[in-house]
């Protein structure tokens, strides 16, 4: 059975009323566990990562009843998530993500000396202050994208961190500032935890700690106003 056969099915299924249209799927050498579905003109594309090419015919049912569901703002079926988490868990046990990351992906940062904030002394002074020295020097830099959204984040495959440039500004408190990067540090000190088809991003260690910064409520607060 051909993967354009399940999505035409499974399209049948969920929308018995349309026409099923014409259906294209592609794999693609995507750096992460990526899918996505659009329908354009009469065309149904579907671009899923290479990781996935040689997944059972089951988990490539599930995955389209998720992304047909999506297509039509409807929540998919339980037991369809339920089966494509698991096989996801089982290829980020394999390593397999991580691997195509580092040898795929590129993280493009900018320098880490801001117009106001130096990311290397920094991180110097907090690996110091608050973790002994002990926590391995990623590559550090200010994001090329000015997010609202991500003020932060802390790229595993490549060891990086990168702090949006909305933070490194005259008005900006270096609290704040310092904040943001010791929580990205503490992804290093502890990573994320798999178990089964859960992952544990903030573990209760990892929010013990974090809480414990000096100035955490302080942060967070500015942080919540949006006035960056």
């Amino acid at each position: 059975m051909q993967v354009e056969e399940i999505y035409a099915r499974v399209f049948a299924e969920l929308r018995p009323t349309l026409a099923t249209p014409v259906i294209s799927v592609r794999f693609y050498r995507f750096t992460s566990l990526t899918s996505n579905i659009r329908l354009v003109q009469g065309e149904l594309r579907v671009k899923i990562s290479d990781l996935l090419s040689d997944a059972p015919l089951t988990v490539q049912e599930a995955l389209a009843y998720i992304l047909l569901s999506k297509l039509f703002r409807q929540s998919p079926p339980v037991e369809m998530m339920s089966h494509y988490k698991t096989h996801l868990a089982d290829i980020q046990l394999t390593g397999r993500v991580h691997t195509i990351r580092q040898e795929r992906g590129k993280k493009l940062l900018g320098a880490a000396e801001g117009k106001y904030f130096n990311l290397d002394l920094l991180f110097r002074q907090i690996n110091e202050t608050y973790f002994e020295g002990l926590i391995p020097k990623p590559r550090l830099g200010w994001s090329l994208q000015r997010s609202r959204t991500i003020l932060g984040h802390y790229d595993a495959s490549h060891h990086a961190i990168a702090i949006s440039p909305l933070l490194d500004q005259r008005h900006i408190p270096a609290l704040v500032v310092e904040y943001v990067l010791f929580h990205e540090m503490l992804h290093i000190k502890h990573p994320v935890e798999q178990k089964g088809i859960r992952r544990r991003i903030h573990t209760r260690a990892f929010k013990n700690e974090e809480k414990a910064f000096p100035g955490f409520r302080e942060a967070n607060a500015f942080l919540k106003k949006g006035l960056y």
